[in-house]
């Protein structure tokens, strides 16, 4: 499953969505490097009639916002990602086992859009700043509107798309809340599929992953420790889509998702490893 390379019948799809995860390192990689500007904000709101510190403030938190649109967009491609995903992985006539066994390449990337989610999300979640520049941001370009100034930023980061990222970011997992919403999107617009054909999708995806963490002969053949939080993290991810369509959740007595097992996996592992994970299900 880890090494799974598409056939002729998924490449169309593995295409389209590779091109999409090609850029997810990068993303990461930026996120991570993500400093704020909170020092020159802080000196900015302390000493409102310095001209020259609010411009330090702003210069500061601009090119700050145009990385934020770029993360935001990204969502916006991981949501379509996922949608077509979904259609390759529930359509008739086969079981969704039958799909993840047959079109294995496209399992593996659904579950690197997962794995790519829950790293953006953890870090997001350690990192105050974002909200703070974005805050920021806002505050003033309202206070320049009523000023009536235009700034050039608001030809990149327009009114419209500002209300969009800021409800983006208002979320604790953002990126886990919109391939959720992706997910329920295509539940409901795909009546005529049975909603089984989804929840069965993920909550296999969540017993072969438990099974593989469980299972010492499985285990021993992860080659890092990145492979093992890889596993522990589409888990999670699967289950917290799970929980979002399924009309009951993953949560209750009738779930397919051997839920006890899960928890009970991760807390196998160094707390300070599965703490985001943990917390990304309480959330």
């Amino acid at each position: 499953f880890l090494d799974a390379q598409p056939t002729d019948g998924e490449r169309e799809v593995w295409n389209q969505i590779s091109a999409v995860l090609q850029d997810s390192e990068s993303m990461l990689a930026d996120l991570q490097a993500y400093k704020g500007a909170g020092q020159e904000i802080r000196d900015a709101i302390q000493n409102p009639n310095d001209i020259h510190l609010q411009e330090k403030a702003w210069n500061s938190v601009c090119p700050l916002v145009v990385r934020l649109k770029r993360f935001y967009e990204f969502s916006l491609r991981l949501e379509k990602a996922l949608q077509s995903l979904l259609e390759s992985l529930t359509c008739p006539p086969y079981t969704p086992t039958q799909h993840l066994e047959r079109e294995q390449a496209l399992a593996k990337e659904f579950a690197e859009i997962l794995h790519f989610t829950l790293r953006f999300d953890e870090l997001k979640m350690r990192n105050p700043a974002i909200q703070n520049d974005f805050s920021y941001y806002r505050r003033t370009i309202s206070r320049n509107r009523i000023n009536n100034m235009h700034l050039d930023i608001e030809n990149e980061v327009n009114n419209e798309m500002a209300n969009r990222m800021s409800l983006f970011y208002a979320e604790a997992t953002p990126m886990l809340k919109t391939l959720s919403n992706a997910t329920t999107h295509f539940v409901s617009e795909n009546k005529t599929l049975p909603i089984e054909n989804t929840t069965d999708c993920l909550s296999t995806m969540a017993s072969v992953c438990k099974v593989m963490l469980e299972t010492p002969e499985y285990r021993s053949r992860f080659t890092s420790e990145e492979t093992l939080m890889f596993c522990m993290r589409v888990m999670v991810g699967v289950i917290i889509l799970y929980d979002h369509v399924h009309p009951v959740g993953a949560f209750s007595k009738t779930s397919k998702i051997d839920m006890k097992g899960c928890i009970k996996v991760l807390k196998e592992q160094p707390p300070d490893t599965v703490e985001g994970l943990l917390n990304a299900l309480r959330y």
